[in-house]
């Protein structure tokens, strides 16, 4: 077709539809067929203005074909998450969240159909529903992952997710006891579970580790216990031991000395027989299940006199903020965290009013020591206190 000029178009061409409507029609850079863009214009010019933005965005390597969106939503989806490397519990959280919270908003549609405003709509109305903004905060970085994914297929130019903050929220801050506090609340449940509110407390097990622990995981001379794998527990009951996260979960962690005759009653009195028989049991002398925990912990709290919002993982979080009040290092705070980088040990690390005065008295120490003056003069040659 000639242009303007009468000289014929080297990149595709336009033409008028008996409807009257223009079409631009060009070769597909990957097939070499003919193809029509996806819709028509009201004006030739419009028409002549559209093609020469195809021709740009093939001659940078932006060009994108549009039926590529065209593929469905729900089946896209569920092959991704289908095809996913995932821990057990990590794929049994990814397909609840998806069923619930993702497939009933976009499964009916197109990946091209999935826009930045109804990516928008969506997280609001979650929100609005009462969804807790941890599980909108999941769901939305579970969907911007499988939105990463289409743009990497080339079914989507770009992620549609593209909302400030929305992948992240601000956690609470959460209850920290004081050892006497730790000690009510070890005093008030049941026997067979003092030792495990002591070492969630002093050596920041999680309840998934201590769930896991064997007889040969504990040292009595050393003073230490090792964490080796962490009990998983799926929503239809099973129970199984799975590997740490990371590498840095393998670690052996030492416990205070005056707990040692905690742990030697609770190995004589309560733990599974043999080297391979668990530390902590339940009453029936099962494996430990958090839903069979539960009740008893709720009960503790209210007879040890601690706040009803504690729960059981706060424990750990009591153990990680008194760790740096010890002098523990922002290494040895992630050994005994478990954790391959410093950010939470770090987090752990802020400033007590206390830590702060014995450094100041440390310093005063210094200043005295090194001959330096307990009192300043002011400006007009008179002494100051």
């Amino acid at each position: 077709m000639a242009n303007n000029r009468g000289k014929r178009r080297n990149f595709g061409s336009v033409r008028q539809l008996p409807s009257g409507r223009w079409q631009v029609r060009y070769r597909d850079p990957e097939t070499g067929q003919l193809r029509p863009a996806e819709k028509t214009y009201g004006t030739k010019t419009d028409a002549q203005v559209a093609l020469t933005h195809i021709e740009s965005d093939i001659a940078r390597g932006k060009w994108s074909d549009p039926d590529a969106g065209a593929v469905n939503f729900g089946e896209y989806a569920t092959a991704w998450l289908r095809d996913r490397k995932l821990a057990d519990r990590t794929r049994e959280r990814n397909e609840s969240v998806m069923r619930l919270h993702i497939l009933p908003a976009f499964g009916a549609g197109t990946m091209a159909d999935v826009t930045t405003a109804r990516v928008r709509s969506w997280r609001g109305k979650l929100l609005a529903a009462g969804i807790g903004e941890p599980t909108v905060v999941k769901a939305y970085q579970l969907l911007c992952a499988l939105m990463n994914t289409a743009v990497d297929d080339e079914l989507i130019r770009r992620n549609p997710c593209r909302i400030k903050g929305a992948d992240r929220y601000d956690v609470p801050e959460r209850p920290v006891l004081t050892v006497a506090e730790v000690f009510a609340v070890a005093d008030s449940i049941a026997p067979r579970y003092r030792l495990l509110v002591l070492l969630a407390a002093f050596t920041t097990l999680r309840f998934g580790e201590l769930a896991a622990l064997r007889r040969r995981d504990v040292d009595l001379e050393g003073l230490t216990v090792t964490v080796r794998r962490a009990q998983a527990e799926l929503q239809d009951g099973r129970l199984f031991d799975k590997a740490p996260k990371s590498a840095a979960g393998v670690r052996t962690v030492s416990f205070p000395a005056e707990l040692l005759d905690a742990v030697t009653h609770h190995l004589e009195q309560f733990a599974a027989p043999g080297r391979d028989g668990h530390v902590f049991v339940g009453p029936q002398g099962g494996q430990l299940r958090r839903s069979n925990f539960r009740d008893d912990w709720v009960k503790t709290r209210k007879t040890a006199g601690v706040t009803a919002e504690l729960h059981f993982h706060d424990l750990r979080h009591t153990g990680n903020t008194l760790a740096p009040t010890a002098r523990a290092s922002t290494r040895e705070l992630m050994t005994r965290m478990g954790h391959s980088s410093s950010r939470a040990a770090l987090i752990y690390q802020h400033m007590t009013s206390d830590r702060g005065r014995a450094i100041a008295d440390r310093l005063r120490a210094m200043i005295r020591d090194g001959g330096g003056a307990a009192s300043s003069s002011s400006g007009d040659g008179t002494e100051r206190a």
